[in-house]
């Protein structure tokens, strides 16, 4: 039928009845995506659907357009309570002062509910200083009470693990809405910086850095990380962080930005790889005693995947190339820390492969020079060193002859903790002597400047999310033919029990992860070219661009 004027008839249309209230006023088809619409994350502003009565109701992973937060019917009826009488859950973690909880939306409770849970059962168990970031959570909701860009920032990492665990993609644009909001309110806060925020600013910075994938995102906010604890010299010792400043403060005049080349000597490599021998000699000794463990075994499978490809790879030669080789192992250390405590506590097996992963961080250090402490070797460090102390102690006391003799695997990860701590007290002493008194020229002007450019470049950076980026190792070894593994860097799935992600079971045989072959060159979800039956974190292709 000819419309007007003769030319061809206009398209009809179903108008979105429903479509939020953003959308309408720019006069936009919305997609209705809850709790936040696409448009409203493209364009970073909050969604009136975070507030609206539907978005209340708990998610159902079956339903394609809404996150799945992994609910459980006593997730729900423990937040629900929560919303009604404003009583944070786990007073145990001893949050203060603390946020207006009833102010919150649901799905917002349930994000600071899958962290929270997690810290409290490691604060409970003892275990929270044997990973790199359970003991630092009650500070961090404590300083969110008065600052909202450090909750976003911690509504962001939880989202993130979620979406990890549950590889859901709208979980996945939830955990952006709450980055680029963190994002923005950290550029405001570092305008505005002073003694009374710089906490906020910190804890923010740490957060996001801490989900950063991507090198041009990370680096400025692990300088900036560097520029805000030196303005903060005045005043650390009445920091809530004053023992990770203390534990943390990077090597002075050292960049985080190099971008230029550093060729790797013959010697120097051959130094690399006699390193990556003696993990995979410990490994090995620690291998005969995992029989009865089968988590722990498949993790050090992937550990020694991971060293594999590592070992036939060329040597990383610029910052950028050495943060994306590193990146799957720095993963790791985040969430496989509390997937096996949460299922074994303080089981000395659990321990001493848990020091092991810790220890890889530490020994491939020299490798990494320009970013390998402060991305991984810092980290691992002090959860380590906890984690030593504690077995140790199974060796001056009477125990069954296996617990003694697997607990006196340990001496490697000991070794490789004192060697680091000498080249790190080295490295320090050099730089303080060789410039005590020259300052970056990076201050806190320069950190805002390279935020608002990365909110201005990136507009809702992908960069933030550290649960779908891609590694950058992509060769099939010698002898091996493609097939399949885990394009989430193999971090564990879920099997919710008491307090919702505490047991963890293994992503390797997984029936979600069915990609095509590594020869077909089609963008897909699950499209990685990875060896079958080859256990590693690496992921060929960019997933979730």
């Amino acid at each position: 039928m000819a419309g007007p004027g003769g030319g061809p008839s206009r398209r009809s249309h179903t108008k979105s009845r429903k479509g939020c209230k953003t959308c309408k006023k720019r006069h936009i088809r919305c997609d209705e995506t809850f709790p936040q619409c696409r448009n409203c994350t493209k364009h970073q502003v909050r969604c009136d659907y975070m507030d609206s009565p539907t978005a209340m109701v708990p998610e159902s992973p079956k339903s394609p357009q809404q996150p799945n937060l992994l609910w459980t019917p006593e997730i729900d009826a423990t937040i629900e309570l929560w919303r009604q009488t404003g009583e944070f859950p786990f007073p145990e973690l001893r949050v203060y002062p603390q946020p207006q909880w009833r102010a919150f939306p649901k799905t917002d409770l349930r994000l600071i509910h899958h962290l929270s849970s997690i810290s409290n059962e490691m604060f409970r168990n003892r275990t929270s200083k044997l990973t790199v970031w359970t003991d630092l959570m009650p500070k961090f909701l404590s300083i969110a009470a008065s600052h909202h860009f450090v909750m976003n920032s911690i509504l962001a990492f939880s989202a993130s693990h979620l979406a990890w665990i549950s590889q859901s993609g709208e979980t996945r644009n939830l955990a952006f809405h709450h980055a680029g909001v963190a994002l923005k309110g950290l550029h405001e806060g570092i305008a505005n910086f002073t003694k009374a925020n710089s906490d906020a600013v910190l804890a923010s910075s740490l957060l996001l850095a801490w989900q950063a994938t991507d090198w041009r995102g990370w680096a400025s906010l692990v300088t900036g990380t560097k520029t805000v604890i030196q303005a903060m010299q005045p005043w650390r010792h009445e920091s809530m962080f004053a023992d990770y400043i203390a534990e943390h403060s990077p090597i002075p005049g050292k960049s985080f930005m190099n971008p230029i080349s550093s060729p790797v000597s013959h010697e120097a490599r051959r130094g690399h790889l006699n390193t990556i021998a003696d993990i995979h000699t410990s490994l090995q000794r620690l291998q005969p005693y995992l029989s009865r463990h089968d988590q722990e075994s498949k993790w050090i499978d992937q550990l020694r995947g991971y060293l594999d490809r590592l070992r036939v790879s060329n040597p990383p030669q610029t910052a950028e190339e050495q943060f994306q080789q590193l990146y799957a192992l720095r993963k790791w250390l985040f969430w496989v820390p509390i997937s096996l405590l949460a299922a074994k506590r303080g089981d000395v097996t659990v321990l001493v492969v848990l020091g092991h992963f810790y220890a890889t961080a530490l020994a491939l250090e020299p490798m990494f020079s320009d970013i390998g402490s402060v991305f991984c070797g810092n980290l691992a460090l002090q959860p380590l060193e906890e984690i030593i102390q504690i077995v140790q102690g199974y060796q001056d006391q009477r125990y069954d002859q296996r617990t003694l003799e697997i607990s006196y695997l340990i001496q490697y990860p000991n070794d490789v903790a004192s060697s680091y701590k000498s080249r790190r007290d080295w490295a320090r002493q050099q730089a303080v002597e060789t410039s005590p008194v020259q300052q970056s020229p990076y201050g806190l002007e320069t950190l805002n400047l390279d935020i608002g450019n990365q909110l201005a470049q990136y507009s809702y950076p992908p960069s933030l999310s550290p649960a779908f980026a891609p590694s950058p190792l992509t060769f099939v070894p010698t002898g091996m033919t493609s097939g399949q593994t885990s394009p989430y860097l193999e971090v564990p799935r879920t099997t919710v029990d008491g307090y919702g992600a505490s047991s963890y079971a293994s992503p390797l045989g997984s029936p979600a992860a069915v990609p095509p072959s590594y020869s077909v060159p089609e963008e897909h979800v699950f499209n990685f070219g990875m060896p079958i039956g080859y256990p590693s974190g690496f992921v060929a292709t960019p997933i979730w661009t």
